[in-house]
């Protein structure tokens, strides 16, 4: 005879309450990155429409930037530290391979004791979040979830790399999900490829560094005509989906919210996804680079912020990258 388990009582459904984000004080324009590699200014923003990115100081850490960002959208959230039951944190310039920095986040914000983890989808990563912060919400396990991305790609940069030199930032991005009593956040269309793992990776593996098998630190490295053409093409696809999976058409969005990978690949994708003139289309990746698991909820803060979107706005978001991973879905914004 088997015993009788206690479903799960969670909120009816989930929605995205407050955002916060945080750019190191240091802007480095296209000027700084043409010291270390042969190319020019025009050709930077031809390629990938990135005219400044921010690179953190030694005090602005992947924690130090993510306390910033969290500190933020619980107040928007209007709720307190205490409240929060589950913090989660997409990085891959965390170092340390354990303990998760989440936990030491979770500390500093002055969370009471909440479930606390990191994980690693690469560009993906905050999309990753967001859908484990829902099914927690839902599921009755915590009622707040703390979502951050957060990146200091300034360490895993080859400044004479004159493929990759240009692309990266540093950044936090975070948002409180939260209960709702109506749908707030889609179904999410989420996937990989790892046959296609190989076009974004770090240079070798933090053990070949550490037994002196190679002089010099790892770094990020990517097959940039490889990963443009997966980005246009397969993510356009993903993101319709996510469309269909909410019931909803690209006539009924306000706002696109892209992972700022490219300037380039960001307008390819308005264009094969047939998006009306009143989408308003998040182009954040100009000014803050490529922030990975960051660049998704500080493009939104930032929009949130200049007025470009309001609260209430259908949004449709989607990360993509090293794996190949991605993640889309629609979501109500705060």
């Amino acid at each position: 005879m088997s015993t009788k388990i206690k479903p799960s009582q969670g909120a009816p459904y989930a929605r995205i309450m407050g955002v916060g984000g945080y750019r190191p004080i240091r802007v480095v324009p296209n000027e700084v990155i043409l010291e270390t590699i042969d190319s020019s200014d025009e050709w930077i923003r031809s390629r990938s429409g990135i005219a400044t990115r921010h690179w953190a100081s030694p005090e602005e850490t992947v924690s130090a930037m993510s306390v910033e960002a969290a500190g933020k959208a619980i107040a928007d959230a209007g709720i307190t530290p205490e409240q929060i039951g589950g913090v989660i944190v997409s990085t891959v310039s965390h170092f340390k391979q354990t303990p998760a920095i989440a936990t030491e986040i979770a500390d500093k914000i002055g969370a009471v004791k909440p479930a606390a983890f990191d994980i690693s989808a690469g560009c993906a990563g905050f999309g990753y979040g967001l859908t484990l912060a829902k099914g927690m919400v839902v599921e009755g396990s915590a009622q707040y979830v703390l979502v951050i991305g957060v990146e200091r790609l300034s360490d895993l940069t080859d400044l004479e790399d004159r493929a990759t030199a240009f692309l990266f930032g540093d950044g936090a991005g975070a948002v409180v999900v939260g209960p709702s009593k109506d749908p707030q956040i889609g179904p999410t269309v989420w996937g990989s490829e790892g046959d296609k793992s190989d076009t974004i990776k770090q240079t070798v593996p933090w053990d070949d560094y550490r037994n002196g098998t190679v002089e010099k630190f790892p770094a990020i490295t990517q097959e940039g005509q490889a990963v443009f053409r997966w980005a246009v093409f397969e993510m356009a696809k993903v993101a319709q989906q996510a469309l269909d999976a909410a019931g909803i058409s690209a006539d009924d969005l306000d706002v696109f919210i892209p992972h700022q990978a490219n300037m380039r690949i960001i307008d390819s994708m308005v264009k094969t996804l047939k998006l009306p003139e009143h989408v308003t289309v998040a182009r954040d990746v100009e000014t803050t680079g490529n922030t990975s698991a960051a660049s998704i909820p500080l493009a939104m803060e930032r929009l949130l912020a200049t007025g470009q979107a309001k609260s209430g706005d259908t949004a449709l978001v989607i990360g993509f990258g090293a794996g190949l991973v991605y993640a889309a879905t629609v979501v109500t914004l705060p």
